[in-house]
């Protein structure tokens, strides 16, 4: 959900790496909230007890490490996952604009909907391994790793072990699109102003309420997502899932029968808090490394800096603006030899 503003000084590939860091960085801060929650909708005996005495019961269990039990799978998944939407974004865009190049704000968030199905097809095994490393215990481990979880499961349950769960993504896109279609078509009524006159703080927070709404809207299938990626007839205790379960449907029926409704919504408290400090690190932490990358294009004075650089145009693309530094390092060159030889 999470999204940050695209600036044309940057080159494709600063701001693929700017994405990619901030979100690594962002995940890594935020794990205990991450492995919290995802115990929570599995199920395991760590969550029984309530939020709070989550966190004590992992710890006895798995030790500090256990906070980030998955977070290589989490941030590996990062940057197949930011290339594959940003590109398939930028396609599907291109194909609703109108001819003046406008395109509306629900064709946008659809836009985004279908990029991000696109890219958690390319990057789904990796979300399996995250979760089956969270939900085991480090005492008794399993997996010892990435590699050796996603060879272990192919090996022991087939192919389409890595992808179990996958219709619940394409399933939740729906409620999580109406959510953010919610959200931002009634920002202007909520600060009395166009989106175009937002300041940072005020994207910021719309974000945050964009996030919060529509994955609590989606989060049931999530829930049922991760219980059926975390299940196993090879695993001990099936995975620690506390329900058993024949397929989706089954699933949400017996989550329903054994636990109630609500219990879809296990892990939302840990999943609400995640959102403000991990969308203010990313969004931070991405303009951090914005800066050091505008300071190397030569836009600003300092990467510590907000100053522009005197007499650089702001609106040249940076392979534009390297061609103007080498035509006026050629002409003044030029200019240098010919000065040197009428002294001659």
């Amino acid at each position: 959900m999470a999204s940050v503003k695209k600036d044309n000084r940057l080159t494709g590939s600063q701001s693929f790496m700017c994405v990619a860091f901030s979100g690594f960085f962002s995940k890594s801060v935020t794990s205990p909230l991450e492995v919290v929650k995802i115990k929570s909708q599995v199920g395991t005996f760590h969550s029984k007890r309530g939020f709070w005495q989550s966190f004590l019961l992992i710890y006895q269990s798995d030790g500090v490490r256990g906070f980030w039990k998955g977070n290589l799978a989490s941030c590996l998944r990062l940057f197949p996952y930011t290339a594959v939407h940003l590109t398939t974004y930028k396609r599907i865009v291109h194909l609703h604009m109108d001819e003046l190049g406008f395109i509306s704000q629900w064709r946008a968030i659809f836009a985004g909907g279908l990029a991000g199905i696109a890219a958690a097809l390319a990057t789904y095994p990796l979300e399996v391994v995250e979760t089956r490393l969270i939900a085991q215990n480090c005492r008794q481990p399993t997996y010892m790793g990435v590699v050796h979880t996603i060879s272990k499961i192919y090996r022991s349950e087939g192919l389409l072990a890595l992808y179990r769960g996958f219709s619940l993504t394409v399933l939740g896109a729906f409620p999580f699109s109406v959510g953010c279609y919610a959200v931002y078509m009634n920002l202007d009524k909520l600060w009395q102003d166009p989106p175009f006159r937002f300041t940072p703080l005020q994207n910021f927070i719309s974000g945050c309420l964009a996030a919060g709404v529509s994955q609590t809207l989606s989060y049931p299938f999530e829930t049922v997502k991760r219980k059926m990626q975390a299940q196993s007839a090879r695993l001990p205790h099936f995975g620690g899932v506390d329900v058993h379960f024949s397929g989706m449907i089954d699933c949400f029926i017996q989550v329903v029968r054994n636990k109630g409704v609500l219990s879809l919504w296990n892990g939302l408290t840990a999943n609400t808090i995640k959102i403000v400090p991990c969308f203010g690190l990313l969004f931070t932490c991405f303009e951090m490394c914005k800066q050091v990358c505008l300071y190397r294009n030569g836009y600003i004075v300092s990467p510590l800096s907000y100053k522009l650089t005197p007499g650089v145009d702001q609106s040249l693309g940076p392979y534009e603006l390297e061609e103007v530094k080498r035509y006026l390092r050629n002409r003044n060159f030029g200019s240098g030899q010919a000065s040197f030889g009428n002294r001659w």
